[in-house]
């Protein structure tokens, strides 16, 4: 994904600066957390789930869902919160979801998630702040 892209854009000092360096190794060097390490695979509240580099929503707990991946998993995001770009690391072809608005790396995409969609957003935690309906 390119600046152009998006529309906040920053410098790389400027985002080591914004993130703690795990966010950082996640969202702008396209890294992948630890599966079942973020506390968000637990998370049962109502509300909504914001990129955690520049606050955009990106999903609503009403499309969260256990997928057994070990990272948390969505049916669907929000409207208008993420773009996607063409993974061939690792040797295979997936979809990346990144922040619509800057472009953090969150995930992937996967055509095994349950209906309505069919598609799971694995997305690392890390790359996630949550905020419970009041």
């Amino acid at each position: 994904m390119t600046d152009k892209n998006v529309e906040l854009t920053k410098s790389e000092h400027e985002w080591r600066n914004t993130l703690t360096p795990e966010q950082y190794q996640v969202m702008r060097q396209h890294g992948t957390e630890r599966p079942w390490t973020s506390p968000l695979n637990q998370e049962k509240r109502a509300g909504t789930f914001f990129c955690a580099a520049c606050g955009h929503e990106l999903f609503s707990s009403e499309t969260k869902y256990e997928s057994g991946s070990g990272w948390p998993s969505f049916y669907a995001p929000m409207p208008d919160a993420i773009g996607t770009s063409s993974d061939t690391s690792l040797f295979m072809e997936r979809t990346e979801v990144h922040c619509r608005r800057c472009g953090g790396h969150l995930g992937h995409v996967f055509p095994d998630g349950p209906r309505p969609t069919g598609q799971r957003y694995c997305i690392n935690g890390v790359a996630l702040k949550f905020e419970a309906k009041k």
